[in-house]
C-alpha cells in the first residue's frame, strides 16, 4: 500500500476523522490527568496506536514520515551552512571544543574530530560526520573573525 503524504491528503484525513481524533485527545488527557503510574503510559501508546490503526496507516508508514521530517531539516540545515558561511562565527570554548554560529546554525565539535553536534534554529538535529560542506562552514568562520 503506497501513501503520499502531502498537505491534502492530512487535510481531508482531519476533515472525514476529526472526532474520531478529538476524542482521542480527549481520552489522551484524561488518561495522563488521572492515572499516576506506568499504566498510564500504556494507555497512553494503545490510544495513539488505535488512532493509527483507524487512520488506515501503518507503523512504517509513520516512520517513513518521520525519515522524510528529518531529511527535509537536514536538508534545510546544509542550504543554510552554505547560504550563511560568510555570516559565520568561530569561537574556541574553554574546555577544547569548539562552537560555530550563524543565524540558523550551531555546529560544536572538538578540533581534529570528524564529527559535530548540529543545532538548527535551537533544536538539536544530530551529530554530523564532518563532510565538506561543514569543513567549509568551520575554514570560513575560522577566517571570519
Amino acid at each position: 500500500m503506497d501513501f503520499i503524504y502531502d498537505e491534502q491528503t492530512w487535510t481531508t484525513f482531519f476533515q472525514d476523522n476529526w472526532l474520531v481524533l478529538v476524542l482521542a485527545l480527549v481520552a489522551l488527557f484524561v488518561v495522563i490527568g488521572i492515572v499516576r503510574t506506568i499504566v498510564k503510559w500504556a494507555l497512553v501508546a494503545a490510544i495513539v496506536i488505535g488512532v493509527i490503526a483507524y487512520s488506515g496507516y501503518t507503523l512504517e508508514d509513520v516512520k517513513s514520515i518521520g525519515t522524510k521530517v528529518t531529511d527535509s531539516v537536514k536538508q534545510e540545515a546544509i542550504q543554510a551552512m552554505a547560504g550563511e558561511a560568510s555570516a559565520a562565527t568561530y569561537t574556541s570554548n574553554g574546555d577544547g571544543t569548539f562552537t560555530v554560529k550563524t543565524n540558523n546554525l550551531e555546529l560544536t565539535g572538538k578540533p581534529n574530530d570528524n564529527e559535530v553536534e548540529v543545532k538548527f534554529r535551537g533544536a538539536k538535529i544530530g551529530t554530523w560526520k564532518i563532510d565538506e560542506t561543514i569543513r567549509t562552514l568551520i575554514d570560513t568562520a575560522k577566517n571570519n573573525g
